[in-house]
């Protein structure tokens, strides 16, 4: 097994049928988060105060079955408003049939659209993460919410969200993460593979693992 970022991520055949639903098109909408009502914008210290923070999305379904990379760092670049054709940022990337090679290639992506070195990559390189790299993406992840941004994670394998859902994508898929609450302990996901179930959340522990041989990107 190799656990660099360099692994192809395509959502493949077998985690469509894990999450029960095949990609016909886009499927755009808007949701916002429960838990607050200032999307785009950082956070307020009444948010910081109560550990909680959620960014309004602009959702859209990915087209088919390997434009997941691209349509997580679309559905992360709608939360400052930004609306950039999927096609545009697949061709950026690098996208084919075989994925998206790593999340090295959808990080200069998201700092030409917010600005120069804003994100960066961020590997977690072992097959399961211990608490140093578990402690370090809880706090990757409410730095980039509160400064109003989404982080973008390359995950694979199954991982069992907090309404005990499993999501299982054993070649691997790219999610967006867009809000926090208790502190970061529990995280809240836009994932484009499955317009009906477009958000849930998950605690950081399952997240991490979920990350496990693979990287994020964050402020």
């Amino acid at each position: 097994m190799r656990t660099d970022l360099i692994r192809k991520t395509a959502l493949t055949a077998a985690g469509l049928a894990f999450t029960g639903g095949a990609i016909a098109g886009p499927v755009t909408t808007a949701f916002a988060a429960p838990s607050t009502d200032k999307p785009n914008t950082s956070a307020s210290q009444g948010d910081r105060k109560h550990g909680e923070r959620e960014l309004g999305v602009r959702y859209e379904a990915q087209p088919n079955f390997f434009y997941c990379g691209p349509a997580a760092a679309r559905n992360a670049l709608s939360v400052q408003g930004k609306d950039i054709n999927v096609d545009a940022m697949a061709k950026e990337m690098g996208t084919t049939e075989a994925g998206t090679n790593s999340i090295n290639d959808i990080t200069p992506v998201l700092n030409k659209e917010t600005g120069k070195d804003v994100y960066r990559s961020v590997e977690i390189s072992t097959p399961k993460a211990d608490d140093k790299q578990t402690d370090k993406l809880q706090a990757d992840v409410v730095r980039t919410v509160d400064d109003g941004r989404a982080v973008v994670a390359n995950i694979a394998g199954t991982a069992t969200d907090t309404d005990g859902n499993t999501h299982s994508f054993e070649g691997g898929h790219y999610i967006s993460v867009i809000g926090y609450r208790d502190g970061g302990k529990v995280v809240t996901i836009a994932d484009s593979a499955d317009p009906n179930m477009a958000s849930y959340r998950m605690s950081v522990d399952n997240l991490a693992d979920w990350i496990a041989t693979r990287g994020y990107s964050a402020n």
